[in-house]
């Protein structure tokens, strides 16, 4: 299980904790990665995936789940996303047509 962002890329970091005294010590930044699910519209179903609470922001801000897909090159989507996009343009094109 990794502790990585399906949207932003967010992943653990590494520092030092630094004492009054600079004393420092080995430490890790984990990011704010939760399992949740997002409503794609066009799929008319839920979608689980691990997002941080800016990975939902990002999501939000773009207009939902669909139109984040829709906006976002494919190579720049984590790789189990990647078949959501395609099902989601294949939908679009189907509606459209």
């Amino acid at each position: 299980m990794s502790r990585r962002c399906m949207i932003t890329g967010k992943g653990v970091m590494t520092g030092n904790n630094v004492s009054h005294a600079k004393n420092r010590t080995r430490r890790r930044f984990l990011p704010n990665v939760q399992y949740t699910r997002l409503y794609s519209e066009v799929l008319k179903r839920w979608v689980s995936l691990r997002a941080s609470s800016a990975g939902l922001r990002t999501v939000e801000h773009m207009g939902g789940f669909d139109a984040y897909l829709a906006d976002t090159a494919s190579s720049k989507l984590d790789p189990a996303l990647r078949p959501f996009k395609k099902q989601v343009e294949k939908a679009r094109s189907g509606k459209a047509a």
